[in-house]
């Protein structure tokens, strides 16, 4: 059977050897044991069931709720020379009847269906009447209700599996479960015999990294700009700031397309096939993008604002670097983030016990990105594993980009702050009083009498925020779960108030550009999207990136070299190998290079790919512009109103706008810090989706426009 399984491994896939934890996982399933597989993203998963699936006889069975991943794994086997199919709903009812027809017949080695198709009586009868020697269950996760994506389709699972007449082994799998989720899976899809396999949760070729107090767009616009020939994801945590990433970049000059739900079926198609065939170089998207986009070749994922969880967190930003070579994940975190976040779980409708869960995922979110300590190390142990080195050197906390700061004074002052408000009250009402904020509720509360009022004033407010939000993750502070967490101090801090131990923190910089691919890959993929376009089928079906560089590395000078390279079977050698290995050796008799799979040299020179944004004249400068222009020169609200006759609530709609798109405002001249603290107390309570409840419940003196500007400043809204 070994001898078996890695002929189809070569012949098929192209590999000599598996990746970690494949080939026990194969063979617990090839010898009849229910299996649970936990594989990082990129880790291959897939080929965990599809080469079971060609050596066991019969028609294996693939649950899935991705209907992209079905039709993109359909597309790659069947170029392979593999009989498989998928049931979705992007088929017609006939094509649907009619793949069912041929799987009645035998006709195929996998069949890919949504776990919902079971609920039709003619789809699951002529199922269960197959030949099924295998049932795998792809994001196995989503059966646990305390999972990132519980889907109550997935309960149905185990009951019909249990009404076929002969019960076979049945696999699932999932990239991120934690302890708690495991149990669940294997519990609630009734797994015999069970054995897990935890391959690890690492994916080593990943730089993670958390930017705080960084200008988004403009961090975003120059990193895309230094990447200008790489393949990324931008998520935002809304769809209008999905709109407005999307139209700023587009104004700069670079081919960007978007994805969220507000878009009609036929715009966010053409967007994901787009991106899927390299057309398109970034994509900016809601998390409602990427769930089965088998996409091999995407370098960065980047963050615009701090997703819910860390499940939802490591699967997205898990999206890059699939192919295995270095991908970047960047997270741009602003306090704002988490109001956003609140806001989401206070409009979804769940059972308390569930939206507590919620909250504490949300903290454990907002602790990563203000942790000192190493991401990797981090996101490990939140997925339950153990003895995680403490320096991975593949993140932004110990890639040494850091400086190092004392904050002890500061710590042992906030500590004692909380003490005197007798560890009752969230970080708003801690930072304001430590900041001396003369804010109408502190001076009610007597908190103005305190020893600790204004003790931090040089800071702002957002920075004693910060602190607190950082000594919350290095477990100094515990914030409680719920719609209004309360600050309370651990065992941890009690050495720092006694001046027994000190705290120490980093201060990040931020990463550099890319290295430029060489001459010889980018002349090969720019082959795989010619002979992608004819088949109609993703560039990463023909060959993956990690392919495409072990070529321009080796450089085959014939067929049977050719083969050697991992991801180049023999089909695909026999289909595409002639065209390749002929850019090949063009390219190697122009440079004069000679193969290096005997240790020959390696294809020299980079080239400067990146594209300079395009500039628009403007004919016209737009009324706002010329506010703001008016507003640089040193010119106050009330002059620029009276100098251009216009209303002054105009002229702070023009202020909002340039706000809105990048233009630097300083909201000072707008409203405090003590003004801002009552106002985003308030929204955190009654949200923003209408002005007049947060203006109700503010001090009159803060009008409209300040409450605009909190939500403009803060992208609220």
């Amino acid at each position: 059977m070994k001898e078996k399984v890695e002929l189809v491994l070569k012949k098929y896939f192209g590999y000599d050897a598996f990746k970690p934890g494949q080939d026990k996982i194969i063979s617990n399933i090839l010898d009849q044991r229910d299996t649970l597989g936990i594989m990082p993203t990129g880790g291959g998963k897939s080929l965990c069931y599809q080469i079971p699936a060609l050596v066991l006889p019969g028609t294996s069975i693939i649950i899935s709720p991705l209907i992209a991943l079905m039709k993109d794994q359909v597309d790659a086997l069947t170029s392979q020379g593999i009989a498989a199919a998928y049931i979705s709903s992007i088929l017609t009812p006939k094509e649907v009847q009619e793949t069912l027809i041929n799987a009645a017949h035998g006709q195929y080695k996998l069949l890919y269906i949504a776990p919902e198709r079971l609920a039709s009586e003619s789809c699951s009868n002529l199922l269960l009447n197959l030949q099924v020697p295998l049932i795998a269950i792809d994001e196995a996760h989503c059966v646990s209700q305390w999972g990132h994506d519980f889907r109550p389709s997935y309960e149905a699972i185990a009951p019909w599996i249990k009404q076929m007449p002969r019960r076979p082994v049945v696999a699932a799998f999932t990239a991120t479960a934690t302890p708690r989720v495991q149990e669940d899976i294997v519990k609630l899809l009734h797994l015999e015999k069970g054995t897990t396999f935890i391959t690890g949760f690492d994916r080593k070729s990943l730089h993670f990294s958390v930017l705080k107090g960084v200008d988004k767009k403009q961090y975003i616009d120059q990193y895309v700009k230094g990447h200008a020939e790489q393949a990324g994801i931008i998520y935002a945590a809304t769809r209008k700031e999905v709109d407005d990433l999307y139209k700023y970049l587009s104004s700069q000059g670079y081919k960007a397309g978007r994805y969220h739900a507000g878009l009609s079926n036929e715009e966010r198609n053409y967007s994901q096939d787009a991106f899927i065939y390299d057309e398109l170089r970034v994509i900016v998207a809601t998390n409602a993008f990427g769930l089965g986009i088998d996409k091999s070749n995407i370098r960065y994922v980047i963050h615009h604002n701090m997703p819910r969880s860390l499940e939802s967190y490591y699967q997205e930003a898990g999206r890059a670097g699939r192919d295995g070579d270095a991908g970047e994940c960047i997270l741009l975190f602003s306090p704002a983030d988490v109001h956003i976040q609140k806001f989401l779980i206070e409009q979804t409708v769940m059972a308390e016990e569930r939206e507590q869960e919620e909250y504490r995922k949300l903290q454990d979110m907002i602790d990563y990105c203000h942790t000192t300590r190493c991401l990797r190390q981090y996101i490990l142990e939140y997925f339950g594993e153990k003895n995680i080195a403490d320096n991975c050197e593949n993140c932004g906390n110990c890639t040494g980009k850091y400086e190092l700061k004392d904050i002890t004074i500061e710590a042992q002052k906030i500590f004692s702050c909380m003490m005197r408000m007798n560890q009752q009250y969230g970080s708003t009402m801690v930072s304001s009083v430590l900041k001396g904020s003369r804010a109408k509720r502190v001076r009610e509360m007597g908190f103005d009498k305190l020893s600790t009022y204004g003790i931090m004033s040089d800071l702002t407010l957002a920075a004693i925020v910060d602190l607190i939000n950082l000594l919350a993750a290095e477990d100094y502070i515990h914030i409680t779960e719920g719609k209004y967490p309360i600050l309370r101090l651990t065992r941890k801090a009690v050495p720092v108030l006694k001046s027994q131990a000190e705290v120490t923190i980093r201060i990040q910089k931020e990463p550099e550009a890319a290295v430029i691919d060489s001459q010889l890959f980018l002349r090969l993929r720019d082959l795989r999207h010619e002979i992608a376009e004819k088949e109609q089928v993703p560039p990463y079906v023909i060959f993956h990136d990690s392919t495409l560089k072990e070529m321009s590395a080796r450089l085959p000078a014939d067929l049977n070299q050719m083969s050697s390279i991992p991801g180049v079977g023999e089909i695909k050698l026999a289909k595409y190998g002639q065209q390749f290995l002929d850019v090949i050796i063009n390219f190697a008799s122009e440079n004069e290079l000679t193969a290096s799979l005997t240790g020959g040299e390696k294809p020299p020179g980079r080239v400067a790919a990146a594209k300079q944004p395009v500039s628009k004249e403007k004919n016209k400068i737009p009324s706002y512009i010329i506010t703001w222009e008016m507003y640089n020169e040193g010119k106050s609200i009330e002059d620029i109103v009276n100098e251009r006759e216009l209303k002054e609530i105009t002229i702070q709609d023009h202020f909002l706008r340039c706000a809105r798109e990048g233009l630097k405002i300083e909201w000072d001249d707008f409203l405090s810090e003590e003004e801002e603290a009552e106002i985003l107390a308030v929204i955190n309570e009654v949200g923003t989706e209408k002005l007049a409840p947060i203006k109700a419940a503010l001090p009159e003196e803060i009008g409209y426009m300040a409450i605009k500007a909190v939500i403009c400043k803060n992208k609220l809204a």
